[in-house]
């Protein structure tokens, strides 16, 4: 029962739920998180993308299970890959996801709609989308912006088009490097689409979109929220941490394990938050 339960919470990926702090960006950058029916209504919206995203995990492992089977790290941490749940255990924990986010849909329509694009998206991506190199990081990236606008709508506030943009790239960033260290260290074999790329051509994407994000989020910051130019330099460091640990440690294939594994970079994070607060709170 022990095994069966942990199994089933593992089968969520619950660390993955980390990227769906982006749904709280807008929250931030618009000064709303000392409005409480606001907070609650951006932490409701982020709760749905958790369920959503995990019930999306769920469906990929259950297609995906003889893949999983013959990867060397998927055959043993993939719950389903691994025999620790049965296929049919999985189903029932997705339908009952999917029937959580169905009774959403009476509360919070709109924050549904977007969610059902970013689940419909995702389907098309596990089914051909991640075969298509290129295509495969953009739509990684667009399930990001996707986070930012569902975020945006639940408190009914609009999103500075930086940025969306500064999202798309810092995505794309993230999502280049995990491509990166997957050839790195697998080759092409475990993912179709990196049949289509070589290292000097992932290398460039990822300088390219971290250049991009650093230039648009200063942009954003210098051009619409000059309080909070304090936290540029930490953005900085944040972005060259990562990139340290990538090169020296050859981490990244899973930025999440990546980031939550560093203390400088959760340290650097704490950081931010704080520097957004105190900014928009207390600044003139």
């Amino acid at each position: 029962m022990s095994s069966t339960f942990w199994g089933l919470i593992k089968l969520c990926r619950p660390k993955q739920w980390i990227k769906n702090l982006f749904v709280l960006a807008p929250l931030l950058f618009a000064g709303q998180f000392t409005n409480l029916n606001n907070l609650a209504q951006a932490f409701i919206a982020m709760l749905l993308f958790c369920i959503a995203s995990s019930a999306t995990y769920i469906l990929n492992d259950l297609k995906d299970i003889e893949k999983d089977r013959l990867h060397s790290v998927k055959s043993k941490t993939r719950p389903i890959a691994s025999g620790i749940l049965s296929p049919q255990k999985a189903k029932i924990l997705m339908a009952v996801l999917y029937t959580l986010l169905a009774l959403a849909a009476f509360f919070v329509p709109i924050v549904i709609a977007v969610i059902i694009s970013y689940m419909l998206l995702n389907f098309f991506y596990s089914n051909y989308l991640k075969h298509q190199p290129l295509l495969d990081i953009f739509i990684i990236a667009i399930g990001f912006v996707l986070r930012i606008y569902t975020g945006a709508i639940a408190i009914n506030v609009t999103v500075s088009s930086w940025m969306f943009i500064t999202t798309l790239c810092l995505a794309l960033y993230l999502a280049s490097i995990k491509r990166r260290q997957e050839l790195t260290s697998h080759g092409s074999t475990t993912r179709k689409a990196l049949e289509g790329y070589s290292l000097n051509l992932l290398n460039r994407y990822a300088e390219m979109s971290a250049i991009s994000a650093l230039l648009f989020y200063s942009i954003f910051v210098m051009s619409e929220r000059p309080k909070l130019v304090i936290t540029i330099p930490l953005v900085i460091f944040g972005m060259f941490r990562y990139w340290y640990i990538i090169d020296i440690h050859n981490e990244g294939e899973s930025p999440t394990d990546a980031i939550l594994s560093d203390k400088q970079i959760l340290f650097t994070g704490c950081l931010w938050i704080i520097a957004c607060i105190y900014g928009l709170l207390f600044t003139k």
